[in-house]
């Protein structure tokens, strides 16, 4: 059986390197010529100049958590897509919504989302049937999957959300290869099959997302001879990253560039440490998505799998990276605390603790010196009050001594 979905995936890294940065500079001049808000985000950016991984780090990040708001205040999709309504050439073939809402389109072109790299990955093969259990409507996780699996040649049943009874007897009746969909689902149809009495024995692979997959339950599949491996995926982006029979991380998939970044800051932070994953697409003409930043907590690991894909590997979920919280009814982002520690070039690492003892809120600023001298103690109090409107405190430590977790900002107030 061939281990590997295509030659993309055991290049040398140097290689790839190379082929990143010939197509970069393409995408960012498509994206500045063909959607509105990167022409004004990206104006006095030379496209051309985007050769290395420094030239990108100097162009701005697009968080998430922006589209909101820029999307109601420019319709379709915020005037970052370079498509519209009506399928052909210059539109959309389906759109969709995620929470929030945000709104993502659909291009025409095949596997759009890229997820067959991830479903082959997981196992599956042409002439397989997926039995695919990710919503159909509003949100795209049931086409996410569908499309890919119809470009590896495998037949879907598109069974969505719910309708735990019909779905197990479809199982028991259609024999299913393999499952898509949360691995809380794929928990609850096991457990209602074995309620029933019905035979869904055929299943020996699934690929979930969509939320945590702890260990505890992909061994519980596993002991029913079950293979199931992790996509990481959004509905903006399609698939980021991907599972292998190797278990150790995440590979990138070849259709993007993942950046981590220190969360609030377009900067990025050093192998290993944990930060906010921020994705270039490199061939989506619908959606040229430069520098997105998902929101989401991970951490680049070094080396390369030993399944023998040679691409960059992340850690997988970490958490969410926007920390902003509010004290004293004032909002602290983190963009706030990396302006602190910018004043301070002493200063290598920075994160703001927000406690309440005796029920008042406190800020203290713990940052990572090799000088711990009173006079910087001042300065950055100081600091503190300038950007933040609020006063705080400061409490020094030795470089690489504060927790690796990408949290700028941690919250431990008691609620209570």
């Amino acid at each position: 059986m061939t281990l590997h979905y295509d030659a993309l995936e055991t290049r040398d890294p140097e290689a790839r390197e190379r082929a990143i940065f010939e197509r970069l500079p393409r995408q960012v001049a498509h994206a500045m010529a063909h959607a509105p808000a990167f022409a004004a985000r990206l104006a006095g950016v030379d496209a051309a100049a985007v050769t290395t991984r420094a030239a990108l780090a100097a162009v701005p990040v697009t968080r998430k958590s922006e589209l909101v708001e820029l999307q109601k205040a420019a319709r379709p999709f915020g005037g970052f897509a370079a498509t519209g309504w009506g399928h052909g050439r210059a539109g959309a073939k389906r759109v969709f919504a995620s929470p929030g809402p945000i709104y993502e389109p659909e291009g025409g072109a095949p596997d759009y989302w890229r997820l067959a790299r991830a479903l082959f990955a997981a196992g599956f093969r042409a002439g397989d049937l997926l039995h695919n259990a990710f919503a159909y409507h509003l949100t795209p996780a049931g086409s996410m999957l569908e499309t890919g699996a119809h470009a590896l040649g495998c037949t879907v049943f598109p069974a969505g959300t719910g309708n735990t009874e019909l779905q197990v007897q479809a199982m028991a009746d259609l024999r299913p290869d393999g499952y898509a969909g949360t691995p809380s689902f794929l928990r609850i149809l096991l457990e209602k099959a074995d309620e029933s009495g019905a035979g869904v024995a055929s299943l020996g692979k699934a690929i979930v997302s969509g939320e945590a997959f702890p260990a505890a339950l992909r061994d519980l599949f596993a002991a029913r001879g079950i293979a199931a491996y992790q996509a990481y995926a959004t509905a903006d982006l399609g698939n980021i990253a991907y599972e292998t029979p190797a278990r150790e991380g995440l590979v990138v998939d070849e259709g993007v560039l993942v950046e981590i970044v220190r969360p609030g800051t377009n900067d990025p932070v050093p192998e290993g440490e944990v930060g906010e994953v921020v994705v270039t697409l490199l061939a989506n003409a619908d959606y040229p998505l430069v520098r997105f930043g998902t929101g989401d907590l991970s951490a680049i690991m070094p080396g390369r799998s030993p399944c023998g894909r040679t691409n960059a590997r992340i850690r997988g979920w970490m958490g969410r990276a926007d920390q902003t919280t509010k004290v004293k009814g004032m909002f602290v982002h983190p963009s706030q605390v990396d302006a602190i520690a910018r004043r301070h070039p002493e200063i290598a690492r920075a994160r703001l603790v927000v406690d309440n003892p005796d029920a008042q809120d406190r800020m203290t600023l713990h940052v990572e010196v090799a000088d711990h001298a009173s006079s910087h103690a001042e300065a950055i109090v100081a600091s503190i009050r300038d950007v933040t409107k609020m006063r705080g405190e400061v409490a020094f430590h030795s470089p690489g001594t504060l927790p690796n977790d990408g949290k700028v900002i941690e919250d431990k107030r008691k609620l209570d």
